[in-house]
């Protein structure tokens, strides 16, 4: 049945039977008459019927021996009661009628001044008010539970960026606690100069950021990639401004788009050896059966010589064919389980005659929980080997590097950290291209040669460098599932 098919049921506390009834017949009197009026006169029972919510308002007297209608008022508030409480008290007290409206009370009457007019205009308006409080109060909590449940980062800022209340997933993105997130300023983790000016420049002419791609640096200084967006509102109630604004963590697609990047050289590159090493051993063929014809023909000294000279550089050429295509392929793999700290062990001793001959220190740090994945041991040990070799060749004499090895929930991540020469931006793009190499005797197959096997293990690889400061190479390997 409707609401407002039903009766209003009404309250009245008031430890006086003679003012329960007068303000009764008052309410009777109202114009269209639709009451169920029921009487309490004591504390301790009114506060058991007010937790029920049996009732659509209730009229308080001021008196109630030992306790008073402020008390009930507060007590009500403190137990959620969203239903009106109009305050009635015998003599008018400013002081008391300030206090009531500042605890929750919906309205102050004085008894002597009451009629049925001014209970009828007082119920409406009260019921009205809450009617229209519920409904706020019902959308705060909805948009509160979209605010706090969002997957993406939502916060709002002052003026001045400071952090003034973030969700759930804001903390978790930036592995910061609530209480440290209030405390800090959106410019602390952002890294870049330029884009802390175009965040102010855009706020400034337009009231908003657009889909912007930022870095943030999360509490462990990792770097995450999001788009920002955010936009100045008016607190209408306060009568000043703030900032919402919303975060969307790309990291895992950037760099699932740089291991597709990678994966899509590498194959282009060994389309283009393979295209090339069919054209080039097409001719070899024939210099080489030519050879082998000249070496059964009576030939001069000097004509063996320049026939050696032909048929040793053929087969120089031919090997080097034979390696440029091994170096395309993709690496043939035997999946066993296999503990990442004995593989790190044995590329450890591998390295052991390089290390100490170039006095260079080292640390290890490995759990001792055994980090078990399915790989290829063999080429695993090539694959961090060429890592770390390449560690200690940029350190020079008496530099210094670490392996850590560490699990988290998701994956296991091994960091091989240098304290060398570093690594260019520009060369930092290229790092994994076959054939690019900043050494004057390489070939530039040894990493591309490492993220082939890496990628076979479904590794995500990031390396961060800084020039005359070191490179650190992260290798995320995805754990087990029980």
């Amino acid at each position: 049945m409707p609401r407002s098919h039903l009766p209003t049921r009404v309250l009245i506390i008031d430890d006086d039977e003679d003012d329960f009834l007068i303000t009764t017949d008052y309410i009777k009197a109202i114009e269209g008459n639709n009451f169920l009026i029921e009487w309490c006169p004591q504390y301790n029972e009114a506060l058991q019927r007010i937790s029920r919510k049996e009732y659509d308002i209730y009229f308080v007297d001021y008196r109630l021996g030992a306790k008073t209608g402020l008390d009930l008022l507060k007590a009500a508030i403190a137990m959620q009661c969203e239903q009106p409480i109009v305050l009635l008290t015998g003599k008018g007290n400013p002081k008391v009628d300030k206090e009531a409206m500042e605890v929750g009370a919906f309205d102050y009457l004085i008894k002597s001044e009451l009629n049925a007019e001014k209970l009828e205009r007082c119920i409406r308006y009260s019921l009205e008010r809450a009617a229209s409080l519920k409904a706020l109060k019902a959308n705060e909590r909805k948009y509160r539970n979209v605010f706090e449940k969002s997957k993406d980062a939502i916060f709002i800022l002052d003026e001045a960026l400071r952090f003034k209340d973030i969700n759930l997933a804001t903390s978790e993105l930036l592995n910061y606690t609530r209480e440290e997130m209030l405390q800090r300023n959106l410019y602390e983790l952002i890294p870049l100069e330029n884009i802390r000016q175009k965040i102010v420049a855009d706020l400034r002419e337009f009231g908003e950021v657009v889909d912007l791609e930022v870095p943030l640096n999360d509490s462990l200084n990792e770097k995450k990639i999001c788009i920002l967006s955010m936009a100045i509102q008016e607190d209408e109630g306060q009568g000043g401004r703030y900032i919402q604004g919303i975060v969307h963590d790309i990291t895992n697609i950037r760099k699932a788009e740089k291991v597709t990047l990678q994966a899509e050289k590498l194959a282009a590159t060994g389309r283009l050896v393979r295209t090339l090493a069919h054209e080039v051993r097409n001719p070899l063929s024939n210099i080489q059966m030519s050879v082998e014809q000249l070496e059964n023909l009576p030939l001069q000294d000097d004509d063996k010589i320049f026939l050696d000279i032909i048929k040793r550089n053929s087969k120089r050429i031919n090997a080097l064919i034979t390696e440029l295509l091994n170096s395309s392929r993709p690496a043939e793999m035997i999946y066993r389980s296999v503990a990442l700290q004995s593989v790190l062990q044995h590329v450890l001793q591998d390295a052991h005659d390089r290390i100490p001959l170039k006095q260079i220190r080292t640390s290890f740090q490995f759990p001792e929980q055994a980090c078990i994945i399915t790989g290829d041991e063999e080429k695993l040990r090539i694959a961090l080997l060429n890592v770390l070799i390449n560690a200690t060749e940029a350190v020079g004499e008496q530099g210094r590097v670490d392996v850590f090895l560490s699990a988290k929930p998701e994956q296991y991540r091994v960091e091989i950290s240098d304290n060398g020469q570093g690594i260019s931006p520009e060369n930092l793009s290229r790092l994994f291209e076959p054939y690019f190499t900043s050494k004057r005797n390489g070939m530039g197959l040894g990493l591309a040669s490492t993220l082939n096997i890496l990628q076979a293990h479904h590794c995500m690889v990031d390396v961060k460098s800084q020039v005359n400061e070191g490179t650190t190479f992260s290798i995320s390997f995805p754990r087990l599932k029980d």
